[in-house]
This record gives C-alpha cells, sequence and structure tokens, in this order.
C-alpha cells in the first residue's frame, strides 16, 4: 500500500480538568502572548475569564476576542484578524466549538501570510505554519481540534470554502468533557451525529488507512454506546466523556483520511440555507451511507458491527442494512428534522439543487466515497433526502 500520511497535535490533554492546564501547556511550548478566539456563550459562561485567569497564574497575559460566528465569515475572520494586529500576539486560542477553533485556525494564518481567504480554498494546501493555535473544544462534534482544516463561509458568494494543510493543525488540543455538561440536547444530538459522520467517512474513504481506520472504528463504538445516552441525561459524566473522546478520535480519523460524499453535499446546505452542520450531515448521513453502501460493503459491514448492531456471524449484506435502519432510527430518536421539517422552501431548494452539486464536486470530497456520483446522481440524494 501506499504511505499513510500521519500528522496529529503535539500535544493531547484528554480529561476532565485538561482546560485548566493551558497555562502549563503554553510555557511546555514557548509561547506567552495568546489570543482567545471564542464566541459569546463561552464568555456568558464564564469560561474566558477563567481561562485568562489560570493563565495569569502561569504569568501569562491573554486578550479575548468574542465575536466569532457559526458558520464563520470572511467578515467575522477579517474582524478577529483586526484585533490580533492591535497586539504582538504569538499564538491564537481557539475556545469553543467548531465555529471559534475554525476562526482561530483561519486567524492565525492570514496573521501569517497575509491575502484573502479565498486564496486558500482547496484547491490550494497551505503547510506553512500560521501562528500556533492552540484547541480547546467545548461540543463533542467536529473534532477541529486535531485536524488540518477549516471551514470559512464567503458571504459574497454563499460559499462554504474548505481550506486544508498542516498550517491548520492545532499544536495542542486541550479536550475536556465537562466543559460539555451544559451542552443542550439538540447540540449534543446534531454535534453527536457529525462525529459520527467523520468517523464513518474516514473508515470507508478511498483515503483510508490502518491507522486511521483504528480511530475511526474506536470512535464509532464510543459514540454508538453513548449518543442517546448523553441527550437523555445531560449530566450524564461516562456518556459525556466518552462521547468527547469519541468526537476527537473521529477528527484525528477523518483528517488522516478525509470525509467523503456526505460532507461534500452538506456544505452546501449549510451555506445557502444556514443549517447548522451537524444537522445538515444527520439529514444526509442515511440516503447516502444506502446509496455509497454496495460499492464497499466489507467496510460499511465493519462500522455496523463496531457499534454493535450485528456480529461476525452476520453476513455484510444483512449488516449494513443494520446500519441503515440505524441511522434512520437514529434521526428519529433524536428528532433530526428533514430539510422540509427544518423550514426550508422547496422551490428554493429544488433550485439550488444544481448550485449545490457543483459545490459539492468542486470541494473534493465526493471523489473520495467509494461509490463517486455524478451530479444527475448528486441531485437524486439532494431529493432523497428531502424526504
Amino acid at each position: 500500500m501506499m504511505t499513510a500520511a500521519i500528522a496529529l497535535p503535539r500535544i493531547l490533554r484528554i480529561g476532565g480538568g485538561a482546560c485548566r492546564t493551558a497555562g502549563d501547556v503554553l510555557v511546555q511550548l514557548g509561547l506567552s502572548r495568546p489570543l482567545i478566539v471564542t464566541d459569546n456563550f463561552v464568555v456568558a459562561q464564564g469560561w474566558a475569564e477563567r481561562l485568562q485567569a489560570d493563565l495569569a497564574s502561569a504569568g501569562i497575559t491573554a486578550r479575548i476576542f468574542a465575536d466569532t460566528v457559526p458558520d464563520p465569515t470572511v467578515a467575522s475572520i477579517d474582524a478577529g484578524l483586526a484585533c490580533l494586529r492591535q497586539a504582538a500576539h504569538d499564538c491564537v486560542i481557539g475556545f469553543g466549538g467548531g465555529s471559534p477553533i475554525d476562526s482561530a485556525k483561519a486567524i492565525a494564518v492570514l496573521a501569517a501570510h497575509g491575502g484573502a481567504m479565498a486564496d486558500y480554498k482547496v484547491p490550494h494546501v497551505q503547510d506553512a505554519p500560521g501562528l500556533p493555535v492552540i484547541a480547546i473544544p467545548t461540543t463533542a462534534g467536529t473534532g477541529s481540534e486535531a485536524t488540518r482544516f477549516t471551514i470559512i463561509t464567503d458571504e459574497a458568494s454563499d460559499e462554504k470554502m474548505l481550506c486544508a494543510g498542516l498550517a491548520y493543525l492545532p499544536v495542542a488540543a486541550l479536550v475536556d468533557y465537562e466543559l460539555t455538561l451544559t451542552k443542550p440536547r439538540r447540540l449534543t444530538a446534531d454535534t453527536g451525529i457529525d462525529s459520527l459522520t467523520h468517523a464513518i467517512e474516514a473508515y470507508v474513504s478511498r483515503r483510508a488507512n490502518p491507522f486511521s481506520d483504528g480511530m475511526a472504528l474506536n470512535a464509532m463504538r464510543a459514540i454508538a454506546a453513548n449518543l442517546r445516552r448523553a441527550c437523555a441525561d445531560p449530566l450524564d459524566r461516562a456518556a459525556r466523556e466518552a462521547m468527547m473522546l469519541g468526537a476527537t478520535q473521529a477528527g484525528i480519523a477523518f483528517s488522516n483520511a478525509s470525509v467523503a460524499l456526505v460532507h461534500g453535499m452538506s456544505r452546501p446546505i449549510g451555506a445557502h440555507f444556514h443549517v447548522p452542520h451537524g444537522l445538515s450531515n444527520a439529514m444526509l448521513l442515511p440516503a447516502v451511507t444506502a446509496w455509497s453502501a454496495p460499492a464497499a460493503l466489507p467496510r460499511y459491514a465493519d462500522c455496523a458491527r463496531a457499534m454493535a448492531l450485528a456480529d461476525d456471524k452476520e453476513g455484510d449484506q444483512s449488516a449494513v442494512a443494520r446500519l441503515v435502519d440505524e441511522l434512520a432510527r437514529l434521526n428519529a430518536d433524536l428528532d433530526v428534522p428533514s430539510p422540509g421539517q427544518w423550514g426550508i422552501d422547496a422551490d428554493r431548494w429544488n433550485a439550488l439543487v444544481p448550485l449545490m452539486c457543483e459545490q459539492a464536486l468542486a470541494s473534493g470530497s465526493p471523489a473520495n466515497n467509494p461509490r463517486v456520483p455524478n451530479a444527475a446522481e448528486m441531485a437524486e440524494l439532494y431529493a432523497r433526502a428531502w424526504g
């Protein structure tokens, strides 16, 4: 086989209280002038101030930029960059869900290399490092704390620009499940299905490798056993801890293997209709899995077994049928709406399908799918997802 190119954060601290060790980690890395990039929720919880205090006790003064937005835009990144340039910062701490962490990555690259965000979208690969990024996730979902990607929306064209390269890989990730105990059910469900999608897609991707496979299977085991539990009881610490670890493992898996068709089709839904990323993945996952499975039956059957839906004695075809059933049942149990139920106008959806197909194909992700669709097949999948 070809050599697998694996890249990981240099430091991973995982477990309850990990976020309180930020000062030690910065000292270890020789960094002392961070900009904390976060959002108003994290500030309102008192977490940003607590982080500032933890850093101060290590002799480190940090400034805060809290104006990140869900699905970060070019304008929001420019605002963060302007804030960073007001002082001599040597690193960026992304503190929050996927959006603050993605924002921190983009700000760190533009600070070092200049230009506009559109200059960095794939097929461009940005390996030359920007400012170091330290990631502290507050959701068990995107896995952004361990990936070499960021996604920024060009609000002028409603395009979610995928930006890739080692520059976006955090040097450190502090993965603290205690930050997720206050997360509401809807966000728990959406981010949980997002991380499950990362794990499944990494495992069936044409760029899968033995290292990413191990991470993906472990993530599926953790998420499948604990997602409903975490949704049912937000204070179930064991379920929250398993979900947080699973999300990070799934992030490591797809960062080192790639995502595939679900993500390719999901990004345009998010860009045009402002559906949260995990939710748009959930809307697509059952239909895309059913369509893709015949091209990689043994791999999808492995997913079913990792999720304890089938055992080794059961044939692949039967195991995959159980997987497709479970993905539909999971959406039903977690109240995942269809695009129409979410409030999207049918005429506008149908009118945008050709553009969404074009944008999905341009992102490159569908080419990693076991079964690669043409635009007409993708349009049919959008129709199935509509329901």
